[in-house]
């Protein structure tokens, strides 16, 4: 009886050591067959190595912060087709050379022991793209961090920078810090207008600053924003009372090569998604060289305003940085 019980509680341990480790394996998954799934605890993640490198699931508890197209199961393989959820991207946006085979292609996959996977895409346009995905715990919350890798695989010198350009859900609402720093803009944001031209002093009932934030509560009259906060993070809180987290290095310092030298982009149509858009800073690549660039995303329980009330931005500011600041 003694051999018995020591062997259950063995086990037991075994496998709580387990549940506190991160899982990667390759699964069906959205319609694609050799998705990739992490797991730790009840925070999921499913990568795309089918189609452009990205994240088609990134939940926690079943509430997922990505928003998948439907129509992506319907695609026939080798042609075009939507490219929704957790993609990332490389500019300056209006003059990088295209690179529809990094966005839209086919990339390979290394799965780690230690739970991380590392996708790279196709060299094209001289420029190689990688990117590396692991869970992350932080106390008791879970994270995952994606580290976007552009390398110069051409003879001349690339003037490059990351772009983040997930999708999430509709219908959230989604709050960028100021931080301590003053913006260029006099409305603290851009507003992009018909064609190229670009509107630093825009005015809208659903963008409203408040508590040293801008909140934006439904979508704007035109839905591409762009933001020069050095704050590193945006908040994205949904109507199933979880926060979507981005924390992301900002170079106050640094060159930023968009054409509003701006550190966030937040796109917003009347729709069914909102696109969160970190942007990096200039990356000025020799041939041969790389420079990376990291996201941290993280899903945080917190409470969607009900009916007439306003999202509380001070308790989400003490509840990001107690919750998803790397420990010191």
């Amino acid at each position: 009886m003694f051999a018995r019980t020591l062997s259950l509680v063995l086990i037991a341990a075994c496998c709580a050591a387990r549940a506190d480790e991160p899982i990667a394996r390759t699964v069906e998954s959205h319609g694609y067959a050799k998705a990739i799934e992490l797991k730790l605890g009840t925070t999921r993640a499913v990568l795309c190595p089918e189609v452009g490198g990205r994240v088609l699931e990134f939940s926690r508890g079943g509430a997922d912060a990505m928003y998948f197209d439907q129509a992506e199961k319907k695609r026939t393989p080798g042609k075009p087709g939507p490219v929704s959820a957790g993609r990332f991207d490389y500019g300056p946006e209006l003059v990088v050379t295209p690179h529809p085979k990094t966005w839209g292609g086919e990339w390979t996959a290394e799965i780690a022991k230690d739970g991380s996977v590392k996708l790279t895409g196709p060299d094209e346009a001289g420029i190689r793209v990688t990117r590396e995905f692991r869970l992350v715990k932080y106390g008791d919350s879970i994270g995952l961090s994606c580290v976007q890798t552009l390398t110069n695989t051409g003879d001349a010198v690339r003037e490059v920078c990351h772009w983040g350009r997930s999708f999430s859900p509709a219908g959230g609402i989604c709050a960028i810090p100021l931080g301590d720093r003053p913006s260029r803009f006099p409305s603290k944001y851009a507003m992009y207008e018909e064609g190229a031209t670009i509107n630093v002093r825009p005015a809208d009932d659903n963008i409203r600053e408040r508590d040293g934030f801008l909140e934006i509560v439904a979508p704007p009259r035109k839905p591409k924003l762009g933001f020069d906060t050095y704050a590193g993070w945006l908040g994205y809180v949904m109507p199933s009372d979880v926060a979507f987290v981005k924390r992301f290095p900002t170079f106050p310092d640094r060159v930023y090569n968009e054409a509003a030298a701006i550190t966030l982009s937040v796109w917003s149509p009347k729709g069914a998604m909102i696109e969160l858009e970190p942007i990096g800073p200039r990356e000025r690549l020799k041939p041969g060289a790389s420079a990376s660039f990291t996201e941290d995303w993280w899903l945080l329980p917190h409470p969607f305003p009900k009916a007439g009330a306003k999202l509380d931005l001070k308790a989400l500011a003490a509840q990001v940085e107690k919750e998803t600041a790397p420990p010191k």
